[in-house]
């Protein structure tokens, strides 16, 4: 289990990206959803112990992760947002390199562990390729590989499916769902459709606080009867916005449809609507955004 307390972190350029953020995490996959900026990576780094924290408490498996950040390490596979790789090295000689730096130092081990990594995350047949020479489907699986080097505990992906085809983006799903069996695994991404197909559980995280937690089907049924469509032409968009609680506008077959938030039928022309996860993420947003503008 990871639990965080009050967790608070302000850069020395003023920037305040994480506010009091309080999160119980249990085993399985977590999903930590927010717009870019949100704080995101910056709890992501924290957690990794890439680095400190002005206050509050991490503690994963009863280890003080702020006061012992080794014994973190041990435990934990980590795979950012963007990592670089030697550009002439083949995938097995590259996981082996990373296998030695993470302290597994049998020779015979670390070639079995590599070998099934590899054939885990399905790059066992270009072993020998060079890393640098990979689609972005595939590097992340490598990212993937390298962070699950000593059967680690705790794994946090950061923004893992961005840039990627559907293809990849759902083999990607398929390697992360088993992953969550025995451990904890964190999935911080701005991609609502990631969070609602892995995560029985998440939080949604803005402006550096945590703003909504719980299951995504509790979180979707507390919308029930306040989400209301309509469809819409361009030049009605900036009324509407100024006159409803605008959710968001998508695009559905080159038209735009709006959804907005109201306990009641909002005007003439609108319909009722079941909540998804992204209406959730949205409404989230914007009751943010309306206390930060009173």
């Amino acid at each position: 289990m990871l639990t965080i307390k009050e967790l608070s972190k302000t850069y020395s350029n003023g920037v305040q990206a994480l506010n009091g953020v309080n999160l119980t995490i249990d085993c399985g996959l977590f999903g930590l959803l927010g717009p870019n900026g949100a704080g995101k990576s910056s709890l992501m780094r924290t957690l990794a112990s890439l680095q400190g924290a002005d206050t509050g408490s991490i503690v994963f498996n009863g280890c003080n992760v702020l006061d012992n950040p080794q014994q973190l390490r041990a435990q934990l596979g980590y795979l950012p947002q963007e990592f670089g790789v030697y550009p002439r090295i083949g995938a097995f000689d590259l996981l082996e390199h990373f296998a030695v730096l993470k302290g597994i130092t049998n020779k015979a081990e670390r070639r079995e562990q590599v070998s099934v990594l590899l054939e885990q995350t399905n790059l066992y047949d270009a072993r020998k390729k060079a890393v640098s020479t990979f689609s972005g489907g595939m590097r992340q699986r490598f990212g993937i590989a390298q962070a699950l080097l000593g059967d680690p505990k705790l794994i946090i992906v950061d923004e893992p499916t961005a840039g990627l085809d559907p293809g990849e983006r759902n083999r990607f799903h398929q390697l992360l769902s088993q992953l969550g069996q025995d451990r904890v695994v964190i999935l911080s991404t701005h991609i609502v459709e990631d969070v609602r197909e892995l995560c029985p559980n998440m939080a949604i995280l803005a402006g550096g606080k945590i703003l909504s937690q719980g299951k995504p089907e509790s979180l979707i049924e507390q919308l029930n009867g306040t989400v209301w469509r309509k469809t819409i032409g361009p030049e009605e968009e900036a009324v509407c916005r100024e006159q409803f609680n605008v959710i968001s506008i998508r695009l559905s077959a080159g038209q735009r449809c709006i959804h907005v938030l109201a306990d009641s039928c909002p005007d003439v022309g609108f319909e009722a609507v079941l909540p998804d996860l992204e209406d959730v993420y949205f409404s989230v947003l914007l009751q943010q955004q309306n206390q930060q503008n009173k």
